[in-house]
């Protein structure tokens, strides 16, 4: 259950060295991490696609930590969570609540990237009482135009990256431009700082799995949104390719409590890995007021 929330004093906090836990949900073990002071409202990471505990930036994750208690977790069937991968954005989100309420926690955040963010608006239409803010980044609404093309443009990221010897990240989240290409190299080297304990790599079938999902959400009608009345922070990069940008600024029209961070410059997808340090002050303010 959570406790009120505390002072923002800062605790000391390292990704590196957070131990990686398992709880087990209906039979399912679901793996997780928790960094931060030990009190106050959870914040908990949805993941993006593909990603697993050690996909998300150090860097959001110390920073955050420093003053919040940060909850990371593998979908079911994901890394090394147990089960089988949803091929629906609404299972992923159902399986989260009962994830969230394993842990003991009856009121959280919730920071959703790209498909996380999908999850993040299923969880606070459908479980509103158990959400106190949210932060959407790099995503858009059921029906947003482009996301429907999301498993093409991966696949074809996927092989260039084959091909080339590179990271399909770097093409998908950074933007193709002599910063983008230098944020993106940080990004991947960031990524390499925890060396002991890392998790397991997204099987094909669960990629396969979520990459139906994440096409069915694409082609969902446009969903009612004004329901959400959760304080909801977006935020995202000027030129996503992945969700294309105009899906934040719909967003932020569409959801009645919603404060829009001014889109970063040079930056795709991954604008809050690459604008990391205004992200964090922005999400702490967000998180604190």
């Amino acid at each position: 259950m959570s406790a009120p929330r505390s002072s923002p004093t800062p605790a000391p906090a390292s990704c590196k060295s957070m131990l990686t836990r398992s709880v087990s949900v209906h039979g399912v073990d679901f793996v997780h991490r928790q960094l931060g002071p030990q009190d106050g409202v959870p914040l908990i990471f949805l993941n993006h696609l593909a990603a697993v505990l050690d996909n998300w930036d150090p860097r959001v994750i110390d920073g955050l930590a420093a003053r919040r208690r940060v909850v990371t977790f593998d979908n079911r069937g994901v890394g090394a969570s147990g089960g089988s991968t949803p091929d629906t954005i609404e299972a992923m989100a159902h399986d989260a609540v009962l994830f969230i309420r394993a842990l003991g926690f009856d009121r959280v955040d919730l920071l959703g990237l790209s498909m996380g963010g999908f999850i993040a608006q299923v969880i606070a239409a459908e479980e509103p009482h158990l959400v106190r803010k949210i932060i959407l980044a790099g995503t858009g609404p059921a029906g947003g135009p482009g996301i429907d093309k999301v498993p093409a443009l991966t696949i074809r990221a996927t092989l260039k990256g084959a091909l080339t010897r590179q990271d399909p990240k770097q093409f998908l989240f950074f933007t193709d431009t002599e910063g983008g290409r230098r944020a993106g190299r940080a990004f991947l080297e960031r990524l390499k700082e925890r060396t002991g304990n890392r998790d397991k790599a997204i099987s094909l079938l669960s990629f396969r799995a979520q990459l139906k999902a994440i096409h069915r959400w694409g082609l969902q009608a446009p969903a009612d949104l004004s329901r959400i009345h959760h304080p909801a922070l977006v935020a995202n990069g000027e030129s996503d390719r992945m969700v294309p940008s105009e899906n934040t600024l719909d967003l932020a029209a569409r959801l009645p409590q919603s404060q829009l961070v001014p889109l970063y410059p040079d930056a795709g997808h991954g604008g809050i890995f690459q604008h990391h340090a205004e992200f964090v002050s922005q999400a702490l303010e967000f998180l604190e007021s």
